[in-house]
């Protein structure tokens, strides 16, 4: 299901809790939101569409990737990026790292652990922030 995107800076500001196989439904709307969103947006985390929960959604060769309870255990070669936000509107200044490794539950709850790099890293620490209630 399509969900509305939550825009309270209030709500996306409190860190979200680990999800579990009770959220299964929340990772595929959010999934299904993020390829309605695909004009204008490369990824989204689960507050995002109301739901305080560990669980992003990140666009990949057209395909929107879950992982549940993503955490950041590497970053590699810090750079500065601009970053905007669908939930917040307007654009802001960030540090990112150009590679990042990433533990986290796939869409089935299988483990895995990743490394990502360039766009799609930058994406992935965008997210991340979300589900810290780190505003970008």
């Amino acid at each position: 299901m399509i969900r509305p995107i939550m825009r309270d800076p209030m709500f996306l500001s409190q860190p979200s809790a680990d999800a579990d196989q009770s959220d299964r439904q929340t990772a595929i709307d959010l999934a299904e939101t993020l390829q309605a969103h695909a004009h204008e947006c490369v990824g989204m985390a689960a507050n995002m569409i109301g739901v305080r929960k560990r669980i992003i959604a990140v666009s990949m060769g057209g395909l929107a990737v879950v992982m549940i309870n993503p955490v950041i255990v590497r970053k590699r070669q810090p750079y500065e990026a601009e970053e905007g936000c669908l939930s917040l509107g307007g654009v802001r200044k960030t540090t990112r790292y150009k590679e990042i490794e990433v533990t986290y539950l796939d869409g089935g709850f299988r483990p895995r652990r990743t490394t990502f790099r360039d766009w799609t890293a930058q994406i992935i620490q965008h997210e991340v922030d979300h589900c810290d209630g780190i505003l970008i």
